[in-house]
């Protein structure tokens, strides 16, 4: 609250609370005249729904906050380089991703998720963004790049748009009361 006063920070957010701890302190904010969270930074992404969708998602609404996720692409697992069939690139983090992500069911997402980007001529990458970028509570994701390249390809996602029954789509194949 100091610091918002003084001018050196404009606005405070929070990430990884859990849905009781945000209420609670936005009321104490509101109660003690305090600065509040403005933003929730959740992860979320394809794989990785129902914290937010089941947690967060009703304080964000209820409260007005913006939302940055972090890791729309599960840490890479949709970012389209990883296959059913395919070796694992030589890495630390892709044998983390393997352990977390490889499943039947987020492979067959994959699958779906390559149809739909194909059909506009984009890849899994954009896909994944633009699910996000749908979403009438995501304010804009937080995406990483190690190259511009990588940069690029998120960029890409800007401006495409899927189709209500692409989304619908995706959503049923990724939802967490599927899993």
């Amino acid at each position: 609250d100091d610091l918002v006063r003084a001018g050196k920070v404009r606005y405070v957010g929070c990430s990884n609370y859990p849905a009781w701890r945000i209420v609670q302190a936005l009321w104490a904010s509101d109660r003690l005249g305090l600065a509040s969270f403005v933003s929730l930074q959740p992860h979320y992404n394809l794989v990785h729904r129902r914290e937010f969708e089941h947690d967060l998602a009703p304080v964000v609404e209820q409260y007005g906050l913006g939302v940055l996720p972090y890791s729309p692409l599960a840490g890479g697992f949709l970012s389209g380089k990883y296959r059913r069939d395919a070796p694992l690139p030589e890495s630390a983090r892709a044998k983390r991703i393997e352990e977390e992500y490889f499943s039947e069911r987020n492979f067959c997402l994959l699958d779906r998720m390559a149809e739909i980007g194909a059909s506009h001529g984009q890849g899994v990458q954009q896909v994944a963004l633009a699910w996000l970028l749908s979403e009438p509570l995501v304010t804009a994701p937080i995406v990483g790049a190690n190259s511009v390249e990588q940069l690029q390809a998120s960029l890409a996602a800007v401006g495409f748009r899927l189709s209500e029954e692409e989304r619908e789509s995706l959503e049923a194949a990724s939802h967490w009361q599927n899993a």
